[in-house]
């Protein structure tokens, strides 16, 4: 009897120490890297341009016309200007429909083109005109209503009261979001219904139901492709976050008084308005997007604190900026570096673990430690993504974390995958990445163990038959 419980009791220590060996984990710590890392959706973006073209020259830029394509030799380095993922582009009503209901979607058409081959999705915004007759409404439009008179001054071009304006704005915004909603290469549309540039400037004038005619055209038409509306007014803003999540933006970033010495937007109008229209908590499901007041040689000619601004758009959780592609000064690249490390996402991968063994069809476990140091999510649906790649085959596992929740600081994830029943045994690679639906990774991690397909190494993993192991392990 003595002999028989012996027996036993070493039959369980060897299942014992062998369930410890199987079940031995791995723990990845991977190194943390200072790059500027060039991601979807984050970052500087040019205007009326795309990666390789020259920049604009002194303080001006264009806006507004039909983007005038530079020859191209295929170098996408920006001289003079970060490098991006995103392109702007600002057209007036009056070119995108020159006749009534006829419009001229090859402009559009070829700038998310263009974009899509210097590697940058596209920001739209149609604004219904300008300043002066040149940007004025459609001449159609113009006809069709006649002279104006009685317009608020540097405000509105046209009356949009007059109910032709939400019937044929309006229209043109439904039928763009009929078109272009979802495509690939839009990366979001600008909220534009009224002012100048459509900049809004008025909205607070509107009535109800002309106010809301003009968002529903914007709610109603894009349902995928983000939207993101300018700070307005309380009315407007509020209006746009109670039927769904929008993002904001503003025009005039980094001015400190160059239109009156006793007011500035940076000071006197944004932070005010951020919380007073509604829109402080907006950041956390859909993109803060900025553009410069002037360009940044004005704001160094004026001797503006640039650290000051950096640091309030940072506060701000912005994703994108717009600077008109217009030079960065030379003594500022490290500041605008700095900027380009904290602006949107940035992934750091801290603690990754896994067994050193797993069988086919077996469940590999893992748990992951995320560090989000920039200071926003990342807006776009990419997916966690694990592969096992051996000399003979590989696979890749989708997991189920949700990115766009992964708000700035740490985020948790552990779960598991399974692998298939006939995956050859033998030594694997076990590489991460967050994937697009085609599976290609698209998101550079601030860590070191990139590979040349865009994955990261995190170690080996061995796939064994399932007799190497105790039954029911």
């Amino acid at each position: 009897m003595r002999a028989l419980l012996c027996l036993m009791l070493m039959l369980m220590l060897l299942c014992s120490f062998h369930f410890v060996a199987a079940q031995s984990e791995v723990i990845v710590r991977p190194t943390e890297i200072d790059d500027v890392l060039v991601n979807p959706g984050i970052g500087f973006m040019t205007f009326q341009r795309f990666n390789g073209d020259t920049l604009n020259e002194g303080l001006g830029w264009t806006e507004g016309f039909p983007i005038e394509y530079q020859d191209w030799d295929g170098n996408l380095e920006n001289e003079g200007y970060p490098a991006t993922s995103m392109a702007y582009f600002r057209v007036y009503w009056k070119f995108i429909e020159p006749k009534n209901k006829q419009y001229r979607w090859d402009l559009i058409d070829r700038a998310l083109d263009t974009a899509e081959q210097r590697g940058q999705t596209l920001l739209l915004r149609i604004a219904p005109y300008g300043t002066g007759e040149e940007r004025d409404v459609p001449d159609w439009y113009r006809t069709l209503v006649g002279p104006e008179s009685g317009l608020p001054e540097d405000k509105w071009q046209t009356d949009p009261e007059d109910p032709r304006y939400l019937e044929h704005f309006g229209g043109l915004i439904r039928a763009l979001g009929n078109r272009y909603d979802g495509h690939p290469n839009l990366e979001s549309v600008d909220l534009s219904i009224v002012g100048a540039w459509g900049e809004g400037a008025g909205s607070e004038m509107l009535t109800r139901a002309t106010r809301e005619g003009l968002v529903d055209a914007y709610l109603d038409s894009f349902k995928t492709t983000p939207l993101v509306m300018l700070l307005t007014d309380e009315k407007t803003n509020k209006y746009g976050l109670s039927r769904q999540s929008v993002g904001w933006r503003v025009d005039c970033l980094g001015d400190m008084g160059g239109f009156n010495p006793n007011w500035s937007h940076m000071e006197d109008l944004y932070p005010q308005t951020i919380i007073n229209f509604g829109m402080k908590e907006a950041w956390k499901e859909a993109p803060v997007s900025l553009e410069i007041c002037w360009v940044l040689g004005k704001w160094k000619n004026e001797g503006w604190d640039v650290d000051h601004i950096i640091d309030e758009s940072l506060k701000w959780h912005i994703s994108s900026f717009n600077a008109k592609s217009s030079p960065v000064p030379e003594e500022w690249e490290p500041t605008i570096d700095r900027w380009l490390k904290r602006m949107g996402y940035r992934f750091v991968l801290r603690r990754f673990t896994y067994p050193e063994e797993v069988e086919p069809s077996g469940r590999l476990r893992f748990t992951s430690w995320w560090d989000n140091k920039g200071v926003a999510p990342c807006y776009k649906p990419f997916r966690l993504a694990l592969r096992l790649s051996g000399p003979i085959s590989h696979e890749v596992f989708l997991t189920e974390a949700d990115i766009t929740v992964w708000l700035p600081g740490d985020n948790v994830f552990d779960s598991s995958v399974f692998l298939p029943l006939e995956m050859e045994a033998g030594s694997y690679s076990l590489d991460l990445a967050i994937v697009d639906e085609n599976l290609e990774p698209k998101v550079r991690l601030a860590i070191e163990g990139r590979l040349e397909d865009g994955w990261y190494r995190l170690g080996e993993i061995g796939v064994v038959p399932r007799s190497w192991k105790t039954n029911g392990q």
